[in-house]
């Protein structure tokens, strides 16, 4: 019986995150607690799926088709809640207004002009630095480091002391839910799979490319700006609405996908 109770311990951190985090089709999870600290797994598989499909379609069709059909992928696995997180938090913290009332906004169903703006910008520069990386000979792990580093950045929020805001059940159901050793481990194991995949871009040699060391410094570089993106966010998210809450989360995890894309189309493309 204890070894039983342990297996489902044990397995419910990872299905907690896909259940709330996914369409997949999961047992209905009790709590979210189990939804920051697995959520970089998440980022692994869905990675995966949206950068098989981005590839194929490149193939058979042009590197736009495919950034374009690999985005869509990722949207459509996350039923666009991030997305929906990004545009709220947008229209919460762009016009100057008290932390109340952009917190009464970004509860709001409907999407206003500053998170219309925000979100079609941003998709477009997804869309845009994916199709060059994918133009450019094994470009195409990006898309996986990314989608992962987006989920790091969405932990962090889950660390202990990490204010909620007022009236977020999903921000006080995940705080301190994420220990800084995990975190730090989590970080490492980022850093590591893309010195990695740069390595498998450049052929292993860390001479080439326009910087020094090549891929293999310019990927880690580039999740590392695509984290600071959104750290900032995450800075600018707590002095105005006084925390966290699930929109900046997946804002967050959007804002670190297209700067990571997008340095790694500078640096590497």
């Amino acid at each position: 019986m204890k070894d039983e109770l342990d297996r489902r311990r044990w397995w419910s951190g990872p299905a907690e995150s896909f259940a709330w985090l996914t369409t997949a089709r999961v047992p209905a999870a009790r709590t979210a607690r189990g939804v920051l600290p697995w959520a970089p797994l998440v980022g692994v598989v869905l990675g995966t799926v949206a950068t098989a499909v981005a590839w194929a379609a490149a193939r058979a069709a042009s590197p736009l088709v495919g950034a374009v059909l690999g985005i869509a992928v990722l949207a459509a696995l996350t039923r666009g809640l991030h997305l929906d997180g990004l545009a709220d938090t947008a229209d919460g913290l762009g016009p100057l207004r008290g932390r109340d009332r952009a917190l009464e906004v970004m509860r709001a169903g409907d999407v206003g002009p500053f998170g219309v703006v925000t979100l079609v910008l941003t998709l477009l520069l997804q869309v845009a630095c994916l199709a060059q990386l994918l133009a450019t000979d094994g470009g195409w792990p990006v898309l996986i480091v990314a989608t992962v580093a987006a989920r790091v950045a969405m932990a962090r929020t889950g660390l202990p002391g990490v204010p909620v805001a007022e009236g977020s059940s999903l921000g006080s159901a995940v705080a301190g839910s994420v220990s800084r050793r995990w975190l730090a481990g989590t970080a490492v194991l980022l850093l590591a799979g893309s010195v990695a995949a740069g390595l498998s871009m450049s052929g292993g040699d860390m001479s080439g490319g326009d910087i020094g060391g090549g891929p293999a410094l310019a990927l880690p570089a580039a999740v590392a700006l695509g984290l600071l993106a959104s750290e900032a966010l995450h800075s600018r998210a707590t002095r105005r609405l006084g925390g966290v809450n699930g929109d900046v989360m997946g804002a967050m995890g959007e804002v670190s996908t297209a700067v990571t894309l997008l340095v790694a189309a500078l640096l590497l493309a």
